[in-house]
């Protein structure tokens, strides 16, 4: 089923008087800071309790995108609209192979992690979930977060796991990958990604490879292992492919004028056709969902979750 969203025009008055509403409630809910260690790292997430609520009556792991971070406006917007809705969420920042790391990440700094890494902590944060009391959770991600999301719940099924909602999340294909590279890096992918995968083949994935075009990054200093696994041609990458491997209810979230996804409907059209999963399009929302298109998108989770 595909369900279009619209926010409707409000008059100024009404604007204030939402927010207003919309500040009071949210001060209602609880977020404190929670941080553990996972593999030697000590990573970091923020817990936002909605008001007369606890883990164990729900809870929303959410990942952000690529490079990313918790306190991104896009991922506190949805945990705060979330909670005007009574759920309880965990936002995490991952490592990124840096310990205790907030905040966005710095070009400057060499890159040691993969795309899979993410795979990782997304478990480990379910079990501390579930030593909170969380033995449901909904898991959730935007953009790249969506995809690693998707792959957790398609490759690593968890009985805590009982629904997926992926918000933007990436979409891929070679083509567009290796011309956008190209365009923005000024050098041919495939050659770039030869020396990367040559250097792994030899057992030197450790090795750095300095002045790279990487993800955001120009001139960036990267192991030749966190290259390929972000570059490497993998079906898996195309998010709409893990789909069919989950064997939980699925909620996918468009932007109409999303210029980072760009095409994501029409690439979840067989799916949704199919059953395999829900399609929610915010008319009107960017990549980021700001302002009153979270409220859009806290509409269609709560709507998803709350279903029988």
């Amino acid at each position: 089923m595909v369900v279009f969203r619209k926010v409707q025009s409000l008059v100024w008055s009404l604007t204030f008087v939402g927010l207003i509403a919309t500040i009071n409630h949210s001060a209602s809910a609880e977020e404190r800071n929670v941080s553990i260690d996972h593999e030697g790292l000590t990573v970091n997430a923020r817990l936002v309790t909605a008001d007369d609520s606890s883990l164990s009556d729900n809870a929303i792991l959410i990942t952000h995108g690529t490079l990313g971070h918790n306190g991104m406006e896009v991922i506190k917007g949805v945990q705060a609209t979330l909670a005007d809705r009574g759920h309880n969420s965990l936002a995490i920042t991952l490592s990124l192979g840096l310990d205790n790391r907030s905040g966005p990440y710095d070009c400057k700094v060499p890159h040691t992690h993969k795309h899979l890494d993410a795979l990782d902590e997304i478990g480990s944060w379910l079990n501390w979930l579930k030593s909170q009391g969380a033995n449901t959770v909904t898991l959730m991600g935007h953009s790249r977060g969506g995809n690693q999301t998707a792959w957790f719940a398609a490759e690593r099924q968890n009985e805590q796991v009982t629904k997926v909602v992926l918000l933007a999340p990436q979409i891929w294909d070679e083509t567009a990958q290796s011309s956008g590279y190209e365009k923005q890096y000024g050098a041919p992918l495939a050659q770039v990604l030869s020396t990367a995968q040559g250097l792994v083949d030899a057992g030197k994935g450790e090795d750095a490879m300095a002045q790279t075009g990487f993800i955001y990054c120009k001139d960036a200093k990267v192991q030749a292992a966190s290259f390929v696994s972000y570059y490497v041609s993998d079906q898996r990458m195309h998010t709409p492919n893990l789909i069919p491997a989950i064997k939980v209810p699925v909620l996918v979230i468009a932007a109409t004028e999303d210029q980072v996804v760009k095409g994501l409907p029409e690439a979840m059209e067989s799916l949704v056709s199919s059953g395999n999963a829900q399609l929610t399009v915010v008319d009107g929302a960017d990549h980021s969902f700001i302002d009153f298109y979270a409220e859009d998108a806290a509409d269609a989770v709560d709507e998803f979750i709350s279903a029988e």
